[in-house]
Parts: C-alpha cells; sequence; structure tokens
C-alpha cells in the first residue's frame, strides 16, 4: 500500500515538473537561436564598416552590394536554372551515392570472407581524392550532369559503406544469439537487432555525406560545366566580381541547411519509430533511458 502510495506521488510529481522542464527547453532553444541571429547580425555590421577602410572592397565587396547581386540572381532565368541544374545533381549523386553504399555495406558485413577480400580494396580506391576523379567521369559521361552526379556518389558511397559496414561488424554476437536461441529467425534478427544497431551510424552517414555531395559537384562544376551554382561561381570569379561570388556562396549555405534539416527530420523520425528516441534523449542528458 505504501509503495503503490509512493509511486502514485511520484508520478504526480513528474507530471507537475514535465511542462516546467518543457518550457525552460523552450526558452533554451530560443536563447541559442537569438544568440545566432546575433552573432551573424554583428558580422555583418563588421563586413560593411571594415570593407573599404579596413578590407579591400574588391575582394569582399559590402553586404549591400552581396544583396544586391543575390537578388540580380535569383530575379533571373539562368539563375534559377544553375540552382535547378545544381540541385539535380546533388540530390541524384547523394541517392545514388547512398542506396550503393548502403547495399556494399549490408554485403560485406554480412559475408565475412568477402569483407576481408574487398574491404583493403575499397580503402585503397577510397584513398584517391575524389576530385582528381572529375576528369575521368568527364571523359566517361561528358559536361553534362551525369559526370557531376559520378563524382557526388564517389564521395558518399565510401562514406555510407563504411558506416554500414563497421555497425554491422561491430553488432553485438550475443544479441543475435539470444534472438536465434528464442526462436526468432533472420528478420526478427533483422528487426530487434540489426536495424536498432545501424541506425545511429547510418544517419551519421547520411548528414556527413550531404555536404560532400555538394562539395564534389561544385568542384565538377568548376572544372567543366555549361550550367550550375559551380559554374557560375567560377565564372564570378574569372570576372573577379566578389558580390556574385558572394550570392553564390550563400545560395551553397542555404542548399546545405536544407539539406541537413531534411536528413535531421528523418533521423528523429526514424528514431522514434524505432523506439531509439527517449535512449537518445537520455544519453543526450547524462542518462540512459531503459
Amino acid at each position: 500500500m505504501v509503495t503503490a502510495t509512493s509511486s502514485a506521488a511520484e508520478r504526480t510529481t513528474e507530471a507537475a515538473t514535465q511542462p516546467r522542464r518543457q518550457g525552460e527547453r523552450w526558452r533554451g532553444r530560443a536563447t541559442v537561436v537569438l544568440l545566432r541571429v546575433a552573432v551573424i547580425i554583428v558580422a555583418v555590421i563588421l563586413w560593411q564598416l571594415l570593407s573599404g577602410p579596413v578590407l579591400p572592397e574588391y575582394a569582399i565587396s559590402k553586404p549591400t552590394d552581396v544583396v544586391h547581386a543575390l537578388v540580380k540572381l535569383l530575379g533571373s532565368a539562368q539563375g534559377w536554372t544553375d540552382i535547378k541544374t545544381t540541385s539535380i545533381e546533388v540530390l541524384g549523386g547523394f541517392g545514388i551515392g547512398v542506396a550503393l553504399g548502403t547495399v556494399t555495406g549490408l554485403v560485406l558485413g554480412s559475408f565475412r570472407i568477402a569483407g576481408q577480400v574487398l574491404e583493403p580494396l575499397i580503402a585503397a580506391i577510397n584513398g584517391i581524392p575524389k576530385i582528381a576523379l572529375a576528369p575521368l567521369f568527364l571523359l566517361f559521361f561528358g559536361i553534362g550532369i551525369w559526370s557531376k552526379i559520378a563524382i557526388a556518389v564517389a564521395g558518399v558511397a565510401f562514406v555510407v559503406f563504411y558506416n554500414v559496414y563497421l555497425g554491422l561488424r561491430l553488432r553485438e554476437r550475443e544479441l543475435v544469439e539470444i534472438v536465434q536461441v528464442m526462436g526468432g529467425r533472420r528478420h526478427h534478427v533483422l528487426s530487434y537487432v540489426t536495424i536498432p544497431t545501424l541506425a545511429a551510424p547510418f544517419f551519421a552517414a547520411l548528414k556527413t555525406s550531404g555536404p560532400l555531395a555538394i562539395l564534389g559537384v561544385i568542384g565538377a562544376e568548376f572544372i567543366a560545366s555549361a550550367n550550375g551554382v559551380g559554374h557560375e561561381l567560377f565564372m564570378s570569379a574569372n570576372n573577379l566580381d566578389a558580390p556574385a561570388e558572394f550570392a553564390g556562396l550563400i545560395v551553397l549555405v542555404v542548399m546545405t541547411l536544407i539539406l541537413n534539416g531534411i536528413l535531421t527530420w528523418l533521423d528523429r523520425f526514424a528514431l522514434k519509430k524505432l523506439g531509439l528516441a527517449r535512449r537518445a534523449n537520455g544519453r543526450a542528458r547524462g542518462t540512459d533511458t531503459p
């Protein structure tokens, strides 16, 4: 009776303190956002004041000139064509690279002999700088979008492969054996052991490889292309047009933030569906929620 009463009191106390904790959490997030905005505003003001008197204006331009160049870029049909071209190349390379890296990691991680034979060869190929492969891909696929997609695939696939491969190899053998002893089949091992084990490294690979896909595409567009944000950046640099250069960089930053936001949402959604969100939050607070 005493135990039941104390448990009910604990639940009541926890329910009463939960809104306060949630309010503190929201206030903390709002404070962080405001501080980020403040840092950006201060940086822009200093940029405007120092450009000319202290720093060469031809090299760094001014925020007002950059805004004008950005409006001009977004107001032109060619500007949106470049953004569309780069977006297609990034998304195509990212999607194909994730699929290729995941399948390769699962296959080599599941078959030990195949992993022992092919993993060193994959490591050797991964040691080649991806941008050094751009001329080769240009010979194979031309200056169209497929050469840029191939560069993005090369950057993404290796990151996803290693995270999936090592995550699968580090899977706790004891848990697999427990599921098998309890009568579980392959799909039970996959559902209760493999997928929860690979969820965190897989989404970490996605967040890491997203910027790599953009980097590979922009680098390939620098080398040879007719359209794309990288092409416009290259032309602006050749013309010593600093405002247009910074405008293109702002577009790339926005594209990176959008891609990272989508991947973060997918990460949280998947962890919630797998029942791993509470455990991750507990570890973030310094406690492990069972």
